[in-house]
């Protein structure tokens, strides 16, 4: 045996090693499945288990006797400005094995090994199957074993339809493409290709004996020679290259989970914590188009609402958890397709509205794609949205919202204050800077303050329901959402001019608006109690009528907003408080606390954290909120969207562990400290890693690892106790006072701990 040889086994048996060590901590949260799924294929959530490199997803629907693997990839777009535009279906593998028919079905979705696995079961026979999708490169593997002989029919084959071209061949492997090109309204060509490691249809599987099929996906958007690299990467697969693909594979999702970590000591949640953070990783991935609604699990063409960035909210909400999860490189597709629309958002701007800087429509894809064009004759506008106006907002769905550019301004602001990272801040300030240009121009100045008019809290366009009668709807004023996004937009940007020393000029004005935009509105109900309203007045100045925060509103004050807190404003964050504690007054049905079937869970119950209301009680309403919807494979389902609801309850566990939102970090702010519970390595504002632990009521030690070398502001955990700073191990001082005031270099480790005498 050669040396390198040698070594890669034993890097392979260390691996195994150390892989079933971390199963016992992550794959006891595995998801389970007794049965076949009955959501596949579908427009919205599949209900059956997933696999995915955030690039590449794969969802295992049909029964044991007839499988079918969807296959999705993020980068495949038919690039159509209306619907059925938007992501598209590639393809998928059928595999039929006749002995299984009327076969238990069992399955499980791991994932630490981010597999799936399943056995199949007759009074005859066994069928095992593992499958899953190459974290490091553009495969699919799905292994086969049985304990008697079987004979595996296989399909490989390209989604049909929607003007797409279409080819397949069997030389040198099978393989098959799809592209869309060259149609009436067309933005860019997309092709997509794949190709499986045989030349038959017929497997046979033997006793003892592993079949490994892998198809690998390529695009022209990884590739100019994709359906080449395709065919020919599945012809060069051998046993020897699937070994190191998962080792690699295991490697990579190994160092994932090593990136943070909780323990509370409630498996239940603890399951949807680390399965929804597996999901999201299986959505999304740095170097790879971000993920649209339904990330890549995509079953059929006609994904709802074209699987597109939808920019009020869904499109930003999913990549929330990542931030304080540690797991920032999820973040990194973020911004581009916000980056290359900013060309059509000037003209949008300039010609719509006679403004500086960017104004965006509700939807839009990668590469500068507007899908949300309205290019539809009378006839179809009459059947689709109760009206024969096809030019609304010049053609496009802005949805009488000026706001949602800004949307996206929170997510680049978390990541700014999570990384403090100077080249990544460099590259969105020109992005902060075009909404700044945008809302200088589009405030109004009004009896000594800014006043925003004729930017709508909810969405507001013609359909059935309303009769095609929309424009009696359009003229809020104030709406607390525009408020609070653009005191957020403001602050923000006068944070990243400092940290890049530029634009000192312009920070006059910007200080300015925040300091005389309107206040938040807020009116007098009944019973004497102070409650939020959605907007100051309504459209032809109708007197708004106070509705409690609620999941809009949170947007602006809190996610993203960041606004509003009990650290910044005591007597508002009260007001808050108060209607978050009469949600429960106001469910339209039971146990949809907040509200949030049709949308909204990612949002009001981290915000209802933020705000102070009980964590136990949270907690409570959030288990209920999940057993009224969810799937086997942990995807909390919810009416109005996909893969957002990803970050619900590791956002909402994060906060109540860790807050500094507020440019104060918090250990357990939110948690019953009569519950043990610990942390590793949460990330805090100011780009510092916290861990910490809660035993039998008390604190114990705080580590912060510095990585910026930026000044540390804390809450004292031990109140008003003297506390014990430790400098990389070593004792340096004692700390008094209600919050702690500290000094840190690059790579420091600072420690705290509850000073005693001896």
């Amino acid at each position: 045996m050669n040396t390198r040889k040698a070594f890669f086994l034993l890097l392979m048996f260390l691996l195994s090693v150390t892989y079933t060590q971390g199963q016992q901590s992550i794959d006891r949260y595995k998801a389970i499945f007794t049965a076949p799924p009955q959501h596949v294929p579908t427009i919205k959530t599949p209900d059956a288990p997933l696999a995915g490199n955030g690039d590449i997803g794969i969802t295992m629907g049909g029964t044991p006797d007839n499988l079918c693997f969807y296959i999705g990839k993020n980068d495949f777009w038919r690039a159509y400005p209306v619907y059925p535009g938007g992501i598209a279906l590639p393809g998928g593998l059928d595999i039929t094995i006749e002995g299984l028919r009327n076969a238990s079905y069992y399955a499980e979705q791991l994932p630490e090994s981010a597999e799936i696995t399943a056995l199949f079961s007759t009074d005859d026979c066994k069928v095992s199957l593992s499958a899953w999708v190459a974290a490091t490169d553009n495969k699919v593997i799905i292994e086969l074993q049985s304990d008697k002989e079987q004979v595996v029919r296989l399909r490989l084959w390209a989604a049909e339809g929607n003007t797409s071209v279409n080819a397949q061949g069997t030389e040198p492997v099978i393989w098959v493409s799809r592209s869309f090109e060259k149609s009436e309204l067309l933005r860019w060509p997309t092709h997509v290709a794949l190709a499986m490691n045989t030349t038959s249809e017929t497997l046979r599987l033997t006793p003892d004996k592993k079949e490994r099929l892998v198809i690998t996906v390529y695009t022209n958007h990884d590739i100019p020679n994709w359906k080449e690299k395709a065919i020919i990467e599945a012809k060069q697969v051998t046993d020897a290259s699937i070994e190191l693909l998962k080792y690699n594979h295991r490697t990579w999702w190994q160092n994932f989970w090593k990136q943070s970590h909780i323990n509370i000591g409630d498996n239940y949640f603890e399951k949807y914590y680390y399965q929804s953070q597996y999901l999201f990783a299986c959505s999304s991935r740095e170097g790879k188009f971000a993920p649209g609604i339904w990330g890549p699990f995509i079953t059929r063409d006609e994904a709802a609402w074209g699987g597109d960035y939808h920019l009020n909210y869904n499109y930003q909400a999913p990549y929330w958890a990542s931030f304080s999860s540690n797991h920032i490189s999820l973040t990194d597709n973020f911004d581009q397709p916000l980056l290359d629309y900013m060309k059509a958002g000037r003209m949008h701007a300039r010609k719509l509205l006679n403004c500086r800087g960017i104004y965006y429509p509700v939807g839009i894809g990668p590469k500068g794609l507007c899908t949300s064009m309205w290019p539809l004759t009378p006839d179809e506008m009459q059947e689709k949205y109760a009206t024969r106006e096809n030019t609304i907002d010049d053609g496009y769905k802005f949805l009488g919202q000026k706001i949602n550019a800004v949307f996206s301004v929170g997510n680049m602001l978390m990541r700014y204050y999570s990384t403090y990272d100077r080249d990544y801040t460099q590259k969105v300030y020109p992005y902060l800077l075009a909404c700044a240009d945008f809302w200088e121009d589009y405030l109004s100045m009004e009896n000594g303050r800014y006043v925003i008019r004729m930017d709508h809290f909810n969405e507001v366009m013609p359909n059935k329901r309303n009769g095609g009668i929309w424009r009696d709807k359009l003229g809020d004023f104030n709406s607390t959402l525009s408020l609070g996004l653009v005191r957020m937009l403001f602050k923000g940007i006068l944070d990243m001019s400092d940290f890049l020393v530029v634009d000192k000029q312009r920070q006059a004005h910007w200080k300015d608006i925040l300091d005389n935009l309107s206040e938040y509105p807020v009116g007098i109900l009944k019973d004497g109690r102070k409650s939020l309203k959605n907007m100051e007045r309504g459209p032809k100045d109708r007197e708004i009528q106070p509705s409690g925060l609620n999941r809009v509103s949170i947007h602006g004050l809190i996610l993203p907003g960041g606004v509003a807190g009990p650290v910044t404003d005591s007597i508002f964050n009260r007001i808050l408080l108060d209607d978050v504690e009469h949600w429960s007054q106001k469910q339209r049905m039971a146990d949809d606390w907040g509200n949030t079937s049709n949308n909204g869970i990612e949002t009001c119950y981290p915000g209802a954290v933020r705000v102070g209301y009980p964590g136990d009680e949270i907690l409570a309403n959030m288990k209920k909120r999940i057993e009224m919807d969810v799937y086997p494979n942990c995807w909390i389902v919810q009416g109005g969207g996909g893969i957002e609801t990803f970050a619900a309850v590791p956002l909402a566990i994060n906060e109540m562990l860790l807050q500094s939102y507020e440019g104060v970090i918090r250990v357990f702010p939110n948690w019953n400290r009569r519950k043990d519970a610990a942390f590793t390595n949460l990330r805090a504002y100011g780009a510092f890693l916290v861990t910490s632990s809660l035993e039998k009521g008390k604190v114990q030690k705080v580590k912060l690892f510095s990585e910026k070398g930026r000044p540390c502001k804390i809450e004292n955990p031990w109140k008003d106790n003297p506390v014990q700073l430790n400098r990389n191990g070593q004792k340096v001082d004692v700390l008094y006072g209600r919050y702690l005031q500290i000094p840190t270099s690059v790579g420091e480790t600072i420690e705290l701990q509850l000073y005693t005498n001896h």
